[in-house]
Order: structure tokens, then sequence, then C-alpha cells
């Protein structure tokens, strides 16, 4: 992406609150996105691990960005905390994110990693005051889970994102890239609109559609079919991203997406990074990615974008899940245009 075009395209956007009473209805597609506040220096962000572990000396980058943007910070007891591959036992990770959930002070939970372990406790996390108050929960991969779940069952938007692991050590030594993915949560944060150009893929199918933008993690989507937290993509923008996969894998899973329905009325499609394990020798899988995922939506009309700059990668940039987008897909030119 163009850094240039890129931070050309972003314009203000007011902070915006809707009502968190009004009912939410999950199958309704033209419900009103519940916003939280959008934060203003001084507000405090919460750094927790509801999933993998992280030590507090990893997370020190982070933490000096967002002071440097005016934040406060509210370290977790997580943080530093390791259970084996969590970031602490399930309660641990479950008390320190109802605490930060519940903490009226906490403007915005940034989740410190991802890895493995919200599914074991979003069953048991009490979401009534957030449902009243919200706040900005911000990651990607394995909190994933948080956001469809958010979406499916409150209706209030997120912000998918690169988390504290990410954040560069030596800011003099980063890649343009690296700088404008960060700098992108930022901009969600504190309320700018905005709108990635993508450069086409080929294979793209061309057209333009507005929805809803969902999405995430493809192993931890197919991974909530059937659960309460299980996604509603009619007439939604889906997005999807993966890492470590072998082809066989990943068409098993557009299968999944196929067979329960959630392809069948999308407005448009989004396809992120996918990290391919090579296929073992003797056991080639013969499609590519853009074959797979053609090969289930050839039946619909609706737009596809490949290559879109959203995933285990460095240009990894933060979208806001839950709040209406516009895709644009053409034969030069591609944009996701957040809308009001």
């Amino acid at each position: 992406m163009n850094r240039k075009n890129f931070l050309s395209s972003i314009v203000p956007l007011a902070a915006t609150f809707t009502n968190s009473k009004t009912a939410y209805k999950e199958n309704d597609p033209e419900a009103h996105p519940i916003i939280p506040l959008y934060l203003k220096k001084g507000d405090t962000i919460g750094i927790t691990c509801p999933a993998g572990f992280i030590t507090s000396e990893e997370i020190k980058p982070a933490i000096d960005k967002l002071i440097e943007w005016g934040f406060e910070i509210s370290i977790g007891n997580t943080v530093g905390k390791r259970d084996f591959t969590f970031g602490g036992t399930d309660d641990e990770r479950l008390n320190d994110f109802q605490q930060m959930l519940d903490a009226k002070k906490i403007k915005a939970i940034l989740c410190a990693r991802g890895g493995y372990g919200a599914v074991r406790i979003i069953d048991k996390i009490d979401f009534s005051k957030f449902a009243v108050h919200p706040k900005w929960i911000i990651g990607f991969s394995d909190i994933t889970v948080m956001h469809s779940h958010l979406n499916r069952n409150y209706g209030i938007a997120s912000i998918h994102s690169k988390m504290c692991n990410s954040f560069p050590d030596d800011w003099s030594k980063a890649e343009p890239v690296q700088i404008e993915t960060i700098e992108s949560i930022q901009k969600c944060l504190t309320g700018e609109k905005l709108n990635y150009p993508i450069t086409p893929n080929q294979k793209n199918k061309t057209g333009t559609a507005t929805g809803i933008l969902v999405g995430g993690n493809l192993k931890t989507i197919e991974s909530l079919t059937g659960s309460k937290s299980d996604l509603v993509t009619t007439n939604k923008i889906l997005f999807v991203e993966d890492t470590g996969e072998y082809l066989y894998s990943i068409d098993r899973m557009f299968w999944n997406l196929k067979r329960s329905g959630k392809l069948s009325n999308l407005a448009a499609l989004i396809i992120g990074g996918f990290k391919i394990k090579k296929d073992d020798e003797g056991e080639e899988f013969g499609k590519t990615l853009e074959e797979i995922v053609l090969e289930k939506v050839k039946e619909f009309n609706y737009p596809v974008c490949f290559d879109f700059p959203v995933g285990h990668q460095k240009n990894n940039f933060a979208l806001k899940c839950g709040l209406r987008h516009t895709l644009t897909v053409g034969s030069n030119e591609c944009f996701l245009t957040e809308t009001k």
C-alpha cells in the first residue's frame, strides 16, 4: 500500500455513540451498530492476556507508543503470568478481562497477543455492564472469538488489529508498513474514518457492495460454527485471513463456510493474507488459494477482493468490525471505505 495515498485518504470522523440500550437483532443486517466512544488524550487503555502469554518486557514497546499517543495505561494481572501456553489459568484470564470490562476508567482493552484461549472463557464473561457502557476491544487472530461474539450477540463494534507483540522494539529500524499499520490503530481509536486502497488482483470479482464488516481468522470462524459466537453473515462484508495452514485445510474451511450458509448471502468477500504451508511431497493439493475461493463462490454475484492487507503479516491494517463499509472492486482500483 502506498503510504502517501493511504495517509491522504484518511479524514476525521466526529466521535459517535449509539445508545447501547437499543435492542440488537442478530438476524437483522440493517440493525444500527453500537459504536463505543472514541478515545481522547488522557483516556485509559487496559492491556490483558485473554489467550496466550506475554512478558512485561515484551509489551514495553506498545506501552511506550500508547503513552506517546497521549493515553494512560492499565496493565492487567495476566501480563507476565503463564500457565503453559496461556497467559494464566482460565480463571485468571477470565477475571482479568472481566475487571477491565467493568472498570469505568478503562475506555479500551488491548489484547496483548493471540495464540489460543479466548474460547475457553468467552461463555463465562459477563457482558451486561459492557453492553450499557461499551468500550473498544482490540486484537486479532484468536481474538476473532471476541469480535464474532460481540457482533452476533450485541452488535457492538470492535477493532481487528495488531497487538502488543507486533510493536517494534526500535522504531528507527521499523519498515514503513509496520509504522503505518500501528498508526492505523490510533486512527481507529480516535475516530478517524479509514479508506484503504488495495492493489487489484487479476482473480478479483469486480463490483461494489456496502454492508457491515465482519470476520477475522478463518480457522477460528470455522471453530465457532453452531455456537453462541457464530457469525451471521447475511448482507455483510466478510473478511478472512489465516496462517500456517495447508491448502487442503483451507479448502476444507471454505467448504465449511459454504455448507453453513455463510457465503450464500454476503454483500462481499475479502481475502486477506494467508501464510500457506508447503504441501508434502506426493500429497500436493493441486489448487491455488484463489482457485479454492472462486470455486466456492462461482454461483454468487458479489464482489471478491484478494490480497487485502490484513492478517498474520506486516501489512495488517486495523479494521472496525461491526461498522458499515463500502467495498469497491474494479479492474484498475480497489477500495474499502468506512461509511456512516
